[in-house]
Formats: C-alpha cells, structure tokens, sequence
C-alpha cells in the first residue's frame, strides 16, 4: 500500500512538473490575453500621453481598443474610457484640456470630446459615415475630419412597377468604375471622401471640398485657422493614376479649393510649423517601379517654393512633425528595424531610437508609430523581440524611458523563444542578405531541431527582431524558425528593394530563402530530414513558387497565395495598382512573363506535401487562386489540403480565434509530416 502511495505520488509530482512546464511557454490561448499600445499622442506640454490600449475579447472573438492617460513624469496611468466600446483617433485640444476621439460610445462611430478637469464627455457630431483624419485647429474651436458623401448607384434601364406585395429578387448592381471592390469590405459603394469641419463644442458639420474625387489623409491647418491643406488627386481620370496626387488647400471660410503643389508624383502628409512659414511634407515619384522612397521637401509658405531635404538619403521618410523652427522629428526602417530621428530643414539626421515596433501581434513585421511636438519629448510605441508595444519616451538627446508594461503579467512567467540575428549571402549572386532565427524555449545546441523558413509578405515590406505570437508559437513546440528580409524587402534602401523588379515571384528570391536554410543548417543545430516551409500573401506566392523548384521540404503552408498571376491582377483589388508598377505591360501583351512569375506554370514539379489556406472573403488573393493550385495538386495526387476561413478577407488572423486557427492548423499539418 505504501509502494502504492509512493507510486503515486511520484507520479502526481511527475504530472505536475510536466504541466508547470507547458504552461510555461507561449501557449495558443495565450493569445487572447496579449496588449499592445498604439496611437501614443503626447500632449502640447509633454507632461502626458493618451494612447490606445489594445486587448481581445475571448468571449467575443474581438478586439478592444480602449484610450488610457499616462503622466511622463511619475508613470501613473489611469483609464480614460476603458469599456467594451471602441475608441480611436484620440487628438489633444492646442490648450491641452480636452481630448478629441471618434468612438461608438453613443451607438455609432461619431466625434467626441472629453474635458479632462471636469471629467466630461461630450457627442460632438451625428455622423452618417466613417470618420477619417480628424485634426484640431489651431485655435481650438473647429475639428476637421474626412467622411464618405454617397453618391447616386448607376442605373442603365428602369425596371417595370412591382405588382402590390410581390416579392421580387434584389435588384441588379451596374458597376462602371475601374476601383469597384475592395478587401475587407466588398464592393465599394458609390461615393467620395470629402473634407468637413464641425465645431468643437458640437453642430453642424460643414462640407469645403466637392467634386467626384477623393480628399483624404493627412490634414494640415495653417495657424492662421483660415486653410487647411490636404493631399488628393483632382483630376478626372484619378482612378488611372494611382502615382499621382498633390497637395492643395481648401479656405475654410470659403471653400475655394488652390493648388500648392504641381510635381510629377505623390505629395502627401502635410505638415505646417508652428509659425506657418513653413509646410513640410512627403513626396514619392511616379516612376513605373514597385518600390519608391518617400522623400522630405519644405516648403516657404509665403513663395510657395519647395526644397528637396536630404535628398542622399536612401531610406523612406514617414510622418514628419515640426518639433522647432528649425527640425523635424520623423521615422525611417533601417535594417529591419524602424527608428524615430530629428532632422533639421538643412537635413542633418540624428538618431533617437530604433526600438518601434510592436503594433502587430501576428507575424514580426516592423511597425509602430509616434507622436512628436515643441515639448521637446517624443511618445513612441516601443517594443521588443520579446514584448509587444509598450509606450515610451524620448528626448532629442536619445536618453528613452518605458512608460507602461502591459505584458508583464503574462509574458514575465513564460519562456520565450529567444530571436538571433544571421547574415549570410545569396547563392544567386552574393547579395548580402539579412536574417533572423528563433531558438525554442529551454534550447540546447547539442540537439537536433526541425526548422521552419517563414517568409514575409509584401513583398517589399520587412521583418525583424519583433515580438511574433505566431513564430513563437512555432518555437514553443520545439521548432528553430527561420525568417529572412530577401531581395525586395524594405529598410535596405532603393537598390536592393529593386532587385525584385519584375521578378515577383523567381528563382532569386528563392536563392535567399534556400542559402539562408543552407546557413541555418551550417550552425549545427538543425535537423536537415524536418525542414518546413511557410508564408503568407507574398510569402505564400513565395512558398507556392519554392516547392515547384525544390524538394527538400518535408511539408509547405501555403497561405493566401497568388498561383496564376494572368487571372489574378484581372481579378483582385489591386490590379490598378499592381499591373504598372510589378509587371511590364498588360496581360494579355506579356503572357509569357506572367506565366513565369506564377507558381501554377511549375506545378509538374511539385511533391511537397501542401498545406493551403485562404478567407473565404480575400479580395486582394481571391480565393479562386488557391483553389487552382489545390485543384492541380489533387490532379497530381500530390497530399494536399485546403482550409477556407469563413468571412474572412485578405487578414485572416484579423480575430485572435483565426490567428490561433491558421497557427494550430499550420502546427498540425507539420506535424503529420515530421520524421
């Protein structure tokens, strides 16, 4: 009986430790309870930020987006409106009283006002449309914003009366514009975004801008109170000149529309200096190319004359903000990284910060945002290869402070995957190509480990060493990921973003991923008979395209892919802006070319057992594209299987519930396949 207790004993105590450890690293529910910051906006005197504070619903599979309230000098936060409700855009008043947010606090999403001595909310407007760019004057008496004004649906003929309580089908839809549909919403409904200002204390809102064009972004009002400056593109065939747009402002007082700027290209995201003698903004060219760098210019108000800024620097320049007569504070990416700096109007850069990120949970994108003013202190959003977005101060000496800590309760008792940097060059050529791996939890490099090659989408976007719910996930069942920044990605500079032109996807992309499996494998620790591979969007183009060229994986997931890029672009959201800039002609005038950058045109050589999946909803990579590829694999009688996410559009991982789905299904179908 003894022996028999002890046994038992033993064998608690064995299933306890075992169960201490599991919960010890990153588990799939654990996603539900991951924060993030975003939006930091720091107030006219520095002394305080109001910021979002992200967080999910596990009952409702949703997010929530609630504003907080941080003193910069003790660190005390305090809610704001912490609630099941949703809240964005959070914009302090110029005096710093008041706080300005758009939020479905009264039922829809309308504009608001909270009064912070007083501790009063006030409905500001009755919207009937979505609310975009909202923007204080600088007196504080009006809120601009942008908003949808309908239009009338296009009709050809005009249908007999019904008969008194018959019940017809629904009426035809007649589309007639180019820009008919768009992921994540479906077909777009007639209409244009206009610009309006209301009051601050509540009104009527007021139209300035008309026409059938769209007037959105960023919105600039020069001190005076009496113009605001926009960007858009006026001009009537608009939907063809997806490169084009300028700057333009709007008489508040009387709505006459004037021209500021006529440059081949894009200028956007206006900026005026506290004085308004100066109007910085952002401008890209419109050369046929599928990567530009945004480009600083200043203008003289006064003489309307612009100046080129730094005009050397090869990186993208985003969101500038005056922080004095003489300097600017902005971001750039830079080697998988994204750094807030200074820059003077004579174009001296200096470095304040490479730590933003963090405001995407899902895969380790770079990302993050800040918030800049004469206060002489910057509010980001800093994260981390092992935290999410907290927010963050810094001073234009570089000396930074952490404000908030919202992970710690979950993510300081778990054992995360630990992300290591490696460089290595392409077999293609011996470009130089950065990346990065994850070790899992309790890692010993005496052992043999399966790897996983996860690649980014875009294509000329980036990733870096940032926290990724979805890798570590990957790491904490016992996987090395693997993830690199190939031959189009961004934070490189114009040259090496170019290297993709044309050959989206190829075999020079895939010479990146293979030398980096090949460099992963060199350090000793990877088991060569379990190598994985997996992407998404472009990444999954990539990996779709990867197993027509090789068969060293034991098993691809091929996630939102496109397979054959002659239906795609005539298909999806994005043909405008995707034929002229990734391809050299039409279609129909380079079908060759096409057919060689699709994957479908190499899947004869296919066995690699495939995992594929898709929204049901995907609009940008409609699902059609994968079932294609399912289609000929199960012709072939290659292994495949594909998963369709319900209601879902290009984001699958847009609900944590999806997220977790596309991360366990993507686990599962490894795991069938591991030696």
């Amino acid at each position: 009986m003894r022996k028999t207790l002890a046994a038992l004993s033993l064998l608690s105590a064995s299933l306890l430790t075992t169960n201490a450890l599991a919960n010890n690293t990153f588990e799939a529910t654990d996603i539900f309870d991951l924060e993030y910051a975003s939006s930091p906006q720091l107030s006219p005197d520095g002394a305080k930020v109001v910021y979002i504070r992200n967080s999910n619903d596990i009952m409702t599979d949703n997010k929530n987006r609630n504003l907080w309230l941080i003193d910069t000098k003790t660190q005390t936060q305090l809610p704001l409106f912490s609630d099941d409700k949703q809240y964005s855009q959070p914009r302090w008043s110029p005096d710093g009283k008041k706080v300005a947010f758009v939020s479905n606090l009264s039922g829809s999403w309308q504009i608001h006002v909270h009064y912070l001595e007083q501790n009063r909310t006030a409905l500001v407007s009755q919207l009937q449309a979505g609310i975009s760019g909202l923007t204080w004057s600088p007196d504080g008496k009006w809120l601009a914003f942008s908003q949808r004004v309908k239009d009338k649906q296009t009709k050809l003929a005009s249908m007999p009366a019904k008969p008194k309580g018959a019940k017809w089908a629904k009426p035809v839809i007649v589309i007639d514009k180019a820009y008919y549909q768009r992921d994540g919403q479906g077909l777009v409904k007639p209409g244009y975004d206009h610009i309006f200002v209301i009051p601050s204390e509540g009104g009527t809102p007021r139209q300035l801008t008309s026409g059938n064009f769209h007037h959105r972004g960023k919105l600039a009002w020069h001190p005076s109170n009496n113009e605001i400056i926009f960007s858009a593109n006026r001009v009537d065939d608009w939907e063809y000149q997806v490169l084009e747009s300028d700057l333009f402002s709007v008489n508040v007082n009387t709505n006459e529309i004037t021209k500021i700027t006529d440059s081949p290209g894009r200028e956007f995201s206006p900026a005026f200096s506290k004085d308004g003698k100066k109007l910085a903004f952002l401008a890209t060219s419109n050369a046929l190319n599928p990567y530009r760098n945004s480009k600083l210019n200043i203008m003289q108000w006064s003489s309307k004359q612009s100046t080129l800024i730094a005009e050397d620097f090869d990186r993208s320049i985003r969101e500038p903000q005056w922080i004095s007569k003489s300097s600017l504070a902005f971001s750039y990416d830079d080697f998988g990284k994204r750094k807030v700096a200074t820059i003077t109007t004579k174009g001296k850069i200096k470095d304040l910060a490479d730590s933003l990120s963090g405001t995407t949970l899902g895969r380790p994108y770079i990302s993050g945002n800040f918030n800049a003013n004469s206060s002489g202190k910057i509010a980001f959003t800093h994260g981390s290869s092992e935290r999410p977005a907290d927010v963050a101060i810094v001073d234009t000496k570089g000396k930074t402070r952490q404000l908030t800590a919202l992970n710690e309760d979950l993510l300081a008792h778990k054992t995360l995957g630990k992300v290591h940097e490696i460089n290595y060059k392409s077999s293609f050529d011996g470009e130089p190509i950065q990346g990065w791996y994850i070790t899992p939890p309790n890692f010993d490099p005496t052992k043999k480990y399966p790897l996983i090659l996860e690649i980014h989408g875009g294509p000329h976007l980036a990733y870096g060493p940032h926290f990724s719910a979805e890798l570590q996930r990957f790491a904490a069942q016992g996987y090395v990921v693997f993830y690199d920044n190939h031959r189009g990605s961004s934070s490189y500079g114009e040259r090496f973003a170019m290297l993709l032109k044309y050959k989206y996807s190829s075999k020079e992309d895939f010479a990146d991923h293979d030398s980096g499996v090949d460099a992963m494998v060199d350090l000793g620790f990877i088991d060569e008979n379990n190598l994985f591979i997996a992407g998404g969007s472009a990444g999954g183009i990539a990996t779709a395209y990867a197993i027509g060229l090789t068969d060293r994986f034991a098993a691809a997931a091929v996630v939102k892919p496109v397979i054959n890029w002659l239906s795609k672009v005539l298909t999806a959201d994005s043909g405008l802006g995707q034929i002229p800039t990734q391809f050299p002609g039409m279609p129909w005038e380079h079908v060759e070319h096409y057919w060689e950058r699709s994957p479908m045109s190499l899947v004869g050589n296919v066995t690699t057992p495939t995992l594929l999946m898709t929204g049901e909803k995907d609009l940008r990579t409609p699902m059609a594209q994968t079932e294609q590829f399912y289609q000929a694999l199960k012709l072939r009688k290659v292994d495949t299987v594909l998963v369709k996410v319900p209601g879902a559009p290009h984001g699958i991982a847009g609900k944590p519930s999806r997220m977790i789905a596309k991360i366990e299904n993507t686990l599962a179908w490894f795991e069938k396949y591991k030696n």
